[in-house]
């Protein structure tokens, strides 16, 4: 049995149902996103681990004892909200160590505990001010401290990065995934973000109208997405239509273009079915390993600092590529005409 256990969880509202039989095992000391748009049923999801929504129907399990009927503050559960809810008339000290204080450890504890964790956070010279005189970031890195002082079994972190700046949150997120690893700290990461998800989890959970629509490695969500939704959500996607010549060996046509993709199709002959491809796999003239060649042109060119995304229309279809910038070769010009090339083994057939 996984270190938190997951078991056929669902929640309704009224008639509305937010979360449909959703199971996940976590492994202790992993660090897991709960990747997904609004209304989802991440955060729903996270508020019944951590107590604060009961559950329609399934059961939660941490370390084994059954906590799905538990009140919050007997489930050893740190949290760390989007807002930071610091408590403003306390000291930053007086914040990390509120949980503690109502624990009833001593004071001479709290001192010590409240001091690891300002150096853990890397704010030891800030303990005697208030949340008011700190910046975003610092606020929420005590609202991490505060929630770890504690020694929770489990992590939960609700969109703790979305009201911070762009920079601030890259470096935040980077610190939040040294923190849980050092401490070796089961956490689940909620958030809308993709990059977020893809660069500091073990594992994502893609959630897709209250259910998992896939969850796995960030390589392998993003490279090998089991469905439509799971491929247009994480990352930028082309999507072309094919026409299916013959099922079996997946041999299908894109325009007048023959392309092999090796592998048993759903569809039937004469079917079309939609394709999938990233812009980064997608090479602007013919490259090497590249057997599909396409003709079209330029339909517009977008400058991103190192990338450049072109958009090329083949027939009636447009083809995103990336490529990185090269000081002294120009983007090609709107309206050239020009050769696009792509691996076969790089299309990707999606499930509904």
């Amino acid at each position: 049995m996984a270190f938190l256990d997951i078991n056929h969880l669902q929640k309704s509202f009224g008639e509305l149902r937010v979360v449909k039989d959703f199971i996940l095992g976590i492994e202790k000391g992993e660090f897991v996103s709960f990747l997904g748009p609004s209304g989802c049923g991440k955060t729903t999801v996270l508020r019944m681990v951590a107590g604060f929504e009961t559950p329609t129907s399934g059961a939660i399990r941490i370390d084994g004892q059954d906590v799905t009927g538990l009140p919050a503050n007997r489930r050893k559960i740190g949290m760390v909200f989007q807002a930071y809810a610091l408590f403003p008339n306390l000291t930053v000290a007086d914040n990390i160590g509120f949980g503690l204080k109502v624990a009833g450890e001593g004071k001479a504890d709290i001192a010590r505990r409240v001091a690891e964790m300002l150096e853990l956070i890397g704010l030891p010279q800030l303990g005697g001010r208030y949340p008011f005189q700190l910046s975003g970031g610092q606020q929420q890195r005590v609202a991490l401290a505060r929630a770890l002082a504690p020694r929770p079994q489990v992590l939960l972190l609700d969109e703790p990065l979305s009201a911070l700046d762009a920079k601030i949150r890259v470096s935040l997120r980077e610190e939040i995934r040294r923190i849980q690893q050092d401490l070796g700290i089961t956490t689940i990461f909620v958030t809308h973000d993709q990059e977020e998800a893809l660069s500091i989890s073990d594992r994502i959970v893609v959630m897709h109208q209250g259910v998992a629509d896939q969850v796995g490695a960030p390589f392998d969500i993003y490279n090998r997405p089991a469905t439509r939704f799971v491929a247009e959500f994480v990352g930028t996607l082309n999507l072309v239509d094919a026409d299916v010549v013959e099922a079996v060996s997946g041999r299908v046509r894109l325009g007048d273009v023959p392309v092999a993709l090796n592998r048993p199709l759903s569809a039937r002959a004469g079917e079309r079915i939609s394709l999938a491809l990233r812009p980064e796999t997608v090479a602007l003239g013919r490259a090497e390993g590249h057997d599909v060649i396409l003709s079209g042109r330029i339909a517009d060119v977008h400058f991103l600092g190192s990338v450049i995304r072109i958009r090329v229309a083949v027939g009636d279809q447009l083809l995103s590529l990336d490529t990185f910038n090269q000081p002294d070769r120009p983007p090609p010009a709107v309206g050239a005409a020009v050769e696009v090339s792509i691996c076969d083994r790089d299309l990707l057939v999606l499930a509904a």
